[in-house]
This record gives C-alpha cells, structure tokens and sequence, in this order.
C-alpha cells in the first residue's frame, strides 16, 4: 500500500490518511481482510504522528471501512449499508454540485468527469 501525505496541503493529515486508504480500497489495492499496518509502524513510514494515524483509523472504523482487532490490529472489514452510503453521498455531492454550478461546470462535464473516475475503479 503506497500512502501519499502532502504536508503543504491545508486537508487534515488524517483525512489525507483516511482518503489514500478508501482510494485504495476503491482501487483493490487493498481488499477486505487485509490488515493494515500497526499505528506505530504506519506513523513511522509515513513519518507523522501515532496521534494522527489513530484518529484517521478511527475514522475509518466508525465509516465502515475498518474493524480494530486487538491482537491483529485494523482490518479492512466493509460495512455494507448501501442506503446510508447512498445519502451520505447524496449530502456530499449536493454540495460539491452546487460548487460547480457556481464555477458554470455543466451536467455534461460533471457525467463525463463521474464517469472517468468510475473507469478508475474497474
């Protein structure tokens, strides 16, 4: 699994955290049942805080992406509430539309930019 950080960017290191591990299970490049690293060891390799890894494993945890073992750590373990996920998605994109609407992006370009990265994840 390759995390990329941006220490410029103003997004929270562990949102960051959070978005490279969804984007990866996305991708297949991680896959349920897989075990993450240990928080130590995450911290280490990415080289930020043992504070920030946990609150995005957290993160992930109370999403539905993660299920924390105590002996094997975090495992990816989706949860599968398509109905919650579909709101949650509808509250997000509500938003970013309105964003694009503002910038005068057209239906046709957010369809053809919803479906490049759905190409991503086949």
């Amino acid at each position: 699994m390759m995390i990329k950080i941006d220490f410029q960017s103003e997004e929270a290191l562990y949102i960051q955290l959070r978005n490279q591990i969804i984007l990866g299970i996305a991708t297949s490049s991680i896959q349920e049942g897989d075990v993450l690293p240990s928080v130590r060891q995450l911290a280490e390799d990415i080289g930020i805080n043992m504070h920030t890894v946990n609150k995005a494993y957290a993160v992930l945890k109370q999403e539905g992406f993660v299920t924390i073992d105590r002996r094997r750590g975090a495992i990816i373990s989706l949860d599968i509430d398509k109905l919650q996920a579909l709101e949650e998605m509808k509250q997000n994109l509500r938003v970013l539309l309105a964003k694009g609407r503002c910038k005068r992006i057209t239906g046709q370009e957010v369809h053809a930019l919803v479906d490049e990265i759905l190409a991503e994840y086949e």
